[in-house]
């Protein structure tokens, strides 16, 4: 099945989930150099850049429940969608109160402030993965003929195997 919301023929869900993913993997590593004895300007551009990754998250999760709604129903790939979308909701709420608590001293958060954001980077490489099994492993959002019940790629199955 292919993706519900397109730009240009291409799934717009997969083009603009990269860049907040992005962002918000580049924040943690600022963070971890601050930590590292980096001064405090890398927290502080860490604060910009976890604001504009929630934004770009916010912006990029319609497109994937749009997507998502035309996966059909009782199938490994609604449930992993589901998990993925819910997965990212979580990773976004985690990161925006990270944000939020950072909002007094960018360039020096309190410890709640990194927790909350290494535990939303934790979360969005298991969203990620789920994501990527979606898309590489199923061909949800990519091809007509897509298995939505296709095992999973840790199975050592091949992803024609239709599961029942």
């Amino acid at each position: 099945m292919e993706a519900r919301a397109k730009l240009l023929g291409h799934p717009i869900h997969q083009m603009v989930i990269v860049l907040p993913l992005g962002l918000l993997t580049t924040a943690v590593i600022f963070d971890i150099i601050h930590l590292l004895g980096g001064g405090p300007q890398w927290s502080q551009v860490a604060y910009w850049i976890i604001g504009a990754g929630v934004i770009g998250g916010l912006l990029s999760a319609p497109f994937g429940l749009i997507d998502w709604l035309g996966v059909p129903s009782g199938t490994r790939a609604r449930r992993i969608g589901a998990l993925h979308g819910i997965g990212n909701v979580l990773v976004v709420l985690l990161f925006g109160a990270s944000w939020l608590v950072r909002r007094e001293i960018p360039a020096a958060p309190v410890g709640g402030a990194y927790v909350l954001s290494f535990l939303g980077f934790a979360i969005a490489g298991v969203t990620a993965w789920l994501g990527g099994e979606l898309v590489d492993r199923m061909g949800i959002g990519v091809y007509a003929g897509a298995n939505p019940n296709s095992p999973s790629s840790l199975s050592n199955r091949p992803a024609n195997e239709r599961l029942l």
